[in-house]
């Protein structure tokens, strides 16, 4: 490992710290506004929040963070679990792609059935923000959402050498799903069936809010310029160009970063947006 990498190796290590320590169980229940079905969306925020995980992860987990971060801002959280594959508990995300996005199509039409609402903003981490496109353009999804935020989505896929980076580095045990168990992880190899139908005419479709938050240390969804999307209503995000001295890659982009989600929270509320920078990590 070169100086450059181990430097943001351990960046990385020192922000998911308080993210290891404290995992809490996937889609518990609580009183502050996540995972609540008696939320009820105010006048300022219309529509319920619904996260979705990455590949490996959990919702508990990958959103420790975040949950509570979306949730305090005034808005109703709601945290999906998805593709489980039988016999393998640990680990979520691992189903194909098209099965999972049926599950997110489920789980919006029960929080929207909740809560009232006419419409969801999606966040999603990793395959969670890729995920989500195949169910607006194939299974419905685009009159339900408004705004689909992505932090360092698999949108146009990655090599296997990142599939095993990201779980040999972050989620020992899961090196050996790859291949046999995780047909999610096949799906996301650059250039796979499932990559070139999602991608076929266009990345977006009408109607919907499109942002992309990547960064350029990246290890996992490479090249990381890969994950931006084209068409309109899309905003590309980098976050060095945010703040310079962030070296946050694949896995705390999505589960610790608070200048990631400062920019989320911005694209999920823009008529109140502030400037995302370096010191949005104190907010």
């Amino acid at each position: 490992m070169g100086p450059n990498r181990m430097l943001h190796a351990i960046s990385a290590l020192l922000l998911a710290v308080p993210f290891l320590a404290l995992a809490a169980p996937a889609q518990a229940v609580t009183s502050s506004g996540i995972n609540d079905f008696s939320c009820r969306p105010s006048a300022s925020h219309p529509r319920p929040v619904v996260l979705v995980h990455g590949t490996f992860a959990n919702a508990g987990d990958n959103w420790l963070v975040g949950a509570p971060y979306i949730a305090s801002r005034g808005f109703c959280v709601f945290e999906l679990d998805y593709g489980q594959e039988p016999g393998i508990p640990v680990f979520h995300g691992l189903a194909p792609v098209a099965q999972s996005a049926q599950q997110l199509s489920d789980y919006v039409n029960q929080v929207l059935a909740a809560t009232g609402a006419s419409q969801v903003d999606i966040v999603g981490h990793s395959q969670g923000g890729m995920m989500p496109r195949y169910y607006l353009k194939f299974l419905g999804g685009a009159a339900k959402v408004h705004t689909l935020v992505g932090l360092a989505p698999s949108n146009h896929g990655t090599d296997l050498d990142g599939i095993e980076t990201l779980a040999a580095d972050y989620f020992p045990g899961a090196i050996g799903l790859i291949g046999t168990a995780c047909p999610a992880c096949t799906d996301q190899i650059v250039g796979s069936p499932l990559m070139q139908q999602l991608n076929a005419g266009g990345d977006t479709v009408p109607g919907v809010q499109y942002t992309v938050i990547s960064t350029v240390y990246d290890e996992v969804v490479t090249p990381w310029q890969s994950q931006a999307l084209n068409g309109p209503n899309v905003h590309n995000v980098v976050l060095q160009n945010l703040c310079a001295t962030d070296l946050s890659e694949h896995v705390t982009i999505g589960t610790t970063d608070k200048i990631a989600l400062h920019e989320t929270v911005n694209a999920l509320d823009p008529a109140h947006a502030t400037p995302t920078n370096c010191l949005s990590v104190f907010s």
